[in-house]
């Protein structure tokens, strides 16, 4: 499966660690910077990217990777088609591909040793999406705002 990846500075080694055990697993990363480190970067021009290749290519998956995550998280679902969790667990992290089709997992590069934080990328990228009416329902609704800008209607009673 080809997993394309950005990050920040905060970011980069984790990032170069899974670009070497995504390999060894037999994935093809996509590394989309940045390739050497700047203290000063900013993540968005390189989560941006990572992101837009997912959006692009159905069937690949995203990590995106900053200092905790969030912003890099917020950036990647910025994206139209992108649906990117941030993973703190591996609970989460299984969860956002079972029950939210998430095609991007966001995960804090300082808020977990390197072993834990790609032990999360495998758990993501190991689990599939449940397919079941509620979630798909869900997700449904969220590209339908996406894509039109009209909220949901209401449950009735």
């Amino acid at each position: 499966m080809r997993v394309h990846l950005g990050s920040d500075h905060a970011g980069l080694d984790l990032k170069q660690a899974l670009v070497r055990r995504l390999t060894e697993l037999g994935h093809e990363p996509v590394d989309h910077g940045p390739l050497e480190l700047d203290p000063l970067d900013d993540y968005p021009p390189f989560v941006l990217r990572a992101a837009e290749a997912v959006a692009k290519e159905p069937g690949s998956l995203g990590v995106v990777i900053g200092g905790s995550g969030n912003g890099e998280a917020i950036a990647a679902n910025k994206v139209a088609g992108v649906r990117c969790a941030l993973a703190h667990s591996e609970q989460t992290a299984a969860l956002g591909r079972e029950h939210n089709d998430a095609n991007v997992v966001s995960v804090g590069a300082r808020m977990h040793d390197e072993a834990t934080a790609v032990r999360l990328v495998e758990v993501f990228l190991e689990t599939a999406y449940s397919g079941e009416p509620r979630h798909t329902r869900r997700i449904d609704m969220l590209s339908d705002y996406e894509r039109t800008g009209e909220l949901p209607a209401l449950p009735t009673a």
